[in-house]
Parts: C-alpha cells; sequence; structure tokens
C-alpha cells in the first residue's frame, strides 16, 4: 500500500499514519495494530455534569421531604405548657369560691374530650368558651368566671385537640375535627341533670371563640340548630388560612411557599381525615337568623381583615355587629391588665347575655 493510509484487520477500516509506507507485505496486513487518540470515544460534557448535580438534587428532594414532615409534625403538635390559672388557684386568689368541676365526655369520631364545667341555673342557656391555636382552656377562665356570674348561665372550658397538658387526643386538626367536637360539646351540655333529675341547661346555646376556636365555633354553630348566638374573635377566612396561622407560630414562616409545603405535609399526616378547605363565608351564609359579635384588632394581623369580610356573609346583617378596632383581642388577653381584661370580656357578656337571655341581666349597650 502507498501513501499515508493503511487498511487494518480484514474489516477494511483505514486510518491515517503519520509515515509513509513504501512497501508492506498483504499478508502482514491483518496483523498491524496502530493506537491512535482518535480511537478512544469522546466523554460528552452533558453527562457529566449531570452526574455532578445528582447528589445535590438528592439532598434537595431529602430536605423537602423532611421539611414536609416537620412542618405538619410542628403544627398538628402546638406548644403546650403549665395551666395559667385552675379553678383551684382562681378561688385560692379571690374571695368567691369557684365551683367548677373538670368532666369528660365522648367526641364523635369516639375520642375523649375534657373541659372545665360551671354550672347556672336550673333551664338557663349555656356558653362553650374555645381558645386559640397554641393556648388552652385556662386563657378564657376569667371570662367565664364573670360570664356566669353575670348571666348565671352554664359555661363549659374544653381544652381543643392537642392543647392543654396531656391532652386526651394528641394532635390538633386545625378545625377539621373541632367542628364536630363542638356537636360533641353541645350534646354533653344537653345530657346535664339536676339533683332533681331535670335538665340543666334548658335555653339556646352560645358560642365564643378566638382564631381556631372561632373557626371551629363557627363551622360547628352550621351542625347545631341550637347555637343561636357567636361571638367569633379574629376569624381564619379558611381552614388555609388557619394553617397559614398554625405554620407561622410553630416556625415562624409566613410565605406561601411554606403554607404549600405545610399543606402536603398535613394531608400525608392526617391521611385518613377529610381536612378540606371549608370557607368562612359560605358557613356564615347558611347559618340564617343567628345573633353573631365579631370582635378583632390590630394585634390580630390578616386576620382582622378576614374577620371584617365575614360580616357581609350573614345573610340577616342586622343581627351582626362587628368591633375590630380593639385594642385588645382574646388572642392576647392573658397579657392584658385588669381593666383592659374588663374593657374586652364585659361587651361579650353583655352581648350573649342579650342574645340568650329572655330577661337579661345587664343593659343592652348603645349603638
Amino acid at each position: 500500500m502507498n501513501g499515508k493510509w493503511l487498511m487494518v484487520n480484514r474489516k477494511k477500516q483505514f486510518f491515517h499514519l503519520p509515515f509513509t509506507i513504501h512497501h508492506l507485505p498483504s499478508y502482514h496486513s491483518s496483523l498491524i495494530t496502530y493506537h491512535s487518540p482518535i480511537l478512544s470515544p469522546r466523554r460528552r460534557p452533558g453527562r457529566r455534569i449531570l452526574k455532578a448535580l445528582l447528589p445535590v438534587a438528592l439532598l434537595l428532594v431529602l430536605a423537602l421531604i423532611v421539611a414536609v414532615g416537620w412542618l405538619a409534625y410542628c403544627v398538628a403538635h402546638p406548644h403546650r405548657g403549665s395551666y395559667l390559672l385552675t379553678p383551684e388557684n382562681f378561688s385560692q386568689l379571690s374571695n368567691r369560691g369557684l365551683k367548677a368541676t373538670d368532666e369528660t365526655w365522648d367526641n364523635l369520631d369516639g375520642t375523649k374530650a375534657r373541659g372545665w364545667l360551671l354550672r347556672g341555673s336550673e333551664g338557663a342557656p349555656a356558653v362553650i368558651l374555645l381558645h386559640h391555636y397554641g393556648a388552652d382552656r385556662s386563657w378564657l377562665l376569667n371570662m367565664g368566671v364573670k360570664l356566669n356570674e353575670t348571666t348565671n348561665f352554664t359555661v363549659l372550658w374544653p381544652d381543643l385537640r392537642g392543647h392543654g397538658m396531656n391532652p386526651p387526643v394528641a394532635k390538633s386538626s386545625l378545625g377539621a375535627r373541632e367542628a364536630d367536637d363542638v356537636a360533641a360539646a353541645v350534646a354533653y351540655l344537653r345530657s346535664l341533670k339536676t339533683q332533681a333529675g331535670r335538665p340543666l341547661v334548658g335555653g339556646e346555646i352560645g358560642l365564643y371563640g378566638a382564631e381556631l376556636g372561632a373557626y371551629a365555633a363557627l363551622v360547628g354553630a352550621a351542625q347545631e340548630s341550637s347555637v343561636r348566638a357567636l361571638a367569633l374573635d379574629s376569624v381564619p377566612a379558611s381552614g388555609d388560612d388557619m394553617l397559614r396561622v398554625a405554620v407561622k407560630k410553630c416556625a415562624g414562616m409566613d410565605n406561601n411557599f411554606a403554607l404549600w409545603l405545610a399543606r402536603i405535609g398535613t394531608r400525608i399526616y392526617f391521611l385518613g381525615l377529610k381536612t378540606g378547605n371549608t370557607q368562612s363565608c359560605q358557613v356564615a351564609a347558611q347559618l340564617g337568623n343567628r345573633r353573631v359579635l365579631l370582635l378583632s384588632g390590630e394585634g390580630a394581623g390578616r386576620l382582622r381583615a378576614s374577620t371584617a369580610a365575614l360580616a357581609q356573609c350573614f345573610p340577616t346583617q342586622a343581627s351582626v355587629e362587628v368591633k375590630t378596632d380593639l385594642p385588645l383581642t382574646g388572642l392576647n388577653l392573658p397579657t392584658a391588665t385588669g381593666e383592659q381584661g374588663e374593657a374586652y370580656d364585659r361587651p361579650v357578656i353583655d352581648f350573649f347575655d342579650r342574645a340568650l337571655n329572655s330577661n337579661p341581666q345587664s343593659p343592652p349597650q348603645n349603638p
């Protein structure tokens, strides 16, 4: 073969040689091997980049999974501490003997509920006081005592799911089950008897709630026609709004990405529980002729606007009272002075007195 081209092996593959072959026996052509850089395949840069980024991507996915799980656990298990005040402590600190008892009853799903009960006059209405997320029944003890003393109503302070010391239900459902628990609490009040065996609660039922308690009270009232009066403080606009509040409280984050992660996590964590995203406005539109007092203030953040907007959703506007410029809300009652607490409690007590009692003990407020 002449020139710089040489056929190597019998597959007729030609390679360029750096020298000239003038004479080569034909029977040696199959024995010639020549190692050239051209034979080595080039590595694709995209594959190398993919291999380098794969561990980073796996770490990001793992971090997202951990964040989703942590957020779900965090919002379902709010902070628990000792009660600020108990009926026993209250009796020791005041001149009044408080005859509140610690009671338990069954929820609709078979779990246990608990609360303090202060009995009122036979046949009088009753009021259930529902605290906000991260609090417990002790936050509303003082208000309930004053309500009972003013009206002779029976008062019930439940601990919401996942709240209080050693709760019988370990995790909060952020309103999904709490609304059903309101119906169970109403049924419990209806079951109470006097020593003579007559029904203790013979009138209508009132509900007070702040934030999570307000959301549960609103949705629960739609299931109970005997609930005729609602005092709602800082009401979330929906289940997602309540979830956002919980994420901010437990994780210190208030953005759509954190809400998205928490929504995924809670749907997995509460697998089998219909959480949904019930809109407060849609529920309010179904309540008919109920007496409603809406409360909020600057300290409630975004819940102040949602509470003001909720006022337009009730079918009977004449039965709705709105006070959204309060210096103190149900979210920060324990930090109030005695005078500030009284300024908040008294309008709530007067509202229930007028709304539930055929013979009000306190004079109606001037508009």
